[in-house]
């Protein structure tokens, strides 16, 4: 077993919340860690606040434009960080900018690079984030996937099986150590409504359609709104924030403290929303999802039916998520899905991902040896 120097960037408030138990877990493995906040949020509660409330303290501290070519400047970083800060591997989470800028960066450096959050597929062309993961999985040396379906997915591709390793999700590490369990269905109440997407936000129309989809959803109970700063600047720019104000039986405020939002999530009769990170948790707590989104990269509780896709594109698809948030609410169907068991590990990923890191077996997959081909069969003739 041998410890190693692995450089860990983070630039988002979900990236945050999933690395810090994995992070831990390093550095009690006895690896060597290095943080970099790549300074893609710059807001306090989205990024800041929840760095200091989970205890993950970035090493590095970048800083990127609020306009302008943001991926560059990340891109840039990623390369300043690693000459000034020689490691052994770079290890990212996820499918923001951040990852495919460190991905490319460390390769340039000659370093390896492991993906965490492997393989998993929106299938959606118009996805940035769904270039971001593939990207990482033509950079990875090693795909940490967080199920089966999301191994099988890299797998398809042509990813040798030897490279991937199913560990789980770390969410689900961060959720057990703060101690969030869930509630029983008869104790819950309401809806906690979240949006952020470009695709919902940026859209006015898409926008309104969602004030009226939220103004609906209190017949089921009362309404939490956490507005996202994206979000918060589109309604004041499309001239929305007072209507949403106005709508009765709904509670908007400022991003919740992770915690905060988790026992709220914990104590919700059904969750509204377009993030991918609040699907997963909300598996976990057993609450059901309806995403306003027509796919996502996270298909289990799909394929399960604890979370429906409706988009938000069109007033047939705002009427589906209203009737599929009255479906998922009531009692037998939340008896139902509170009994499934979470489709994305025990609380054991940071743990898993430090004791792979540390196997001799796994560290020859890092090598990045330049092939031979001068004397012998051609790649393709070897499958």
């Amino acid at each position: 077993m041998s410890s190693k120097r692995i450089l860990v960037p983070f630039g988002t408030r979900p990236e945050v919340i999933k690395l810090a138990p994995v992070v831990a877990a390093l550095r009690a493995h006895g690896h060597t860690v290095v943080t970099v906040d790549t300074g893609q949020h710059t807001d306090a509660a989205m990024a800041g606040d929840v760095q200091r409330d989970l205890g993950l303290t970035a090493d590095v501290r970048l800083t990127v434009p609020a306009e302008g070519n943001r991926l560059g400047a990340v891109l840039s970083g990623a390369d300043l960080a690693l000459r000034e800060h020689p490691v052994d591997l770079v290890l990212a989470l996820g499918d923001t900018h951040t990852v495919p800028a460190y991905a490319l960066a460390a390769r340039a450096a000659g370093i390896p690079f492991a993906h965490l959050e492997a393989g998993l597929r929106s299938f959606n062309p118009r996805s940035l984030e769904e270039v971001n993961r593939r990207v990482a999985a033509a950079t990875a040396q090693l795909h940490f996937a967080p199920t089966g379906r999301a191994a099988g997915f890299l797998a398809e591709e042509g990813v040798d099986a030897d490279r991937i390793f199913i560990v789980g999700n770390p969410v689900v590490d961060a959720l057990r150590q703060r101690g969030i369990t869930p509630v029983a269905p008869a104790d819950r109440t309401g809806v906690l409504v979240t949006a952020h997407r470009a695709t919902n936000v940026d859209d006015p129309d898409r926008l309104a359609r969602l004030i009226d989809v939220v103004a609906r959803l209190a017949d089921i109970g009362p309404v939490r709104f956490p507005i996202h700063p994206r979000t918060g600047a589109r309604l004041s720019e499309f001239g929305l924030a007072e209507r949403l104000a106005a709508v009765p039986g709904v509670a908007c405020e400022d991003p919740l403290p992770y915690d905060e939002l988790l026992r709220e999530l914990a104590t919700s009769r059904v969750v509204v929303t377009d993030s991918g990170g609040l699907q997963e948790e909300a598996s976990y707590l057993g609450v059901p999802v309806v995403v306003l989104r027509r796919s996502t990269p996270r298909w289990e509780g799909v394929e399960t039916g604890t979370a429906v896709l409706t988009g938000i594109g069109s007033d047939d698809e705002a009427d589906r998520a209203v009737a599929a948030a009255h479906r998922l609410s009531q009692p037998l169907m939340l008896a139902h899905i509170a009994a499934l068991p979470c489709p994305y590990g025990d609380g054991t990923t940071g743990q898993r991902v430090a004791e792979l890191l540390a196997d001799p077996a796994v560290e020859a997959l890092l090598r990045l040896d330049e092939p031979d081909y001068t004397d012998g069969p051609l790649p393709w003739a070897l499958a």
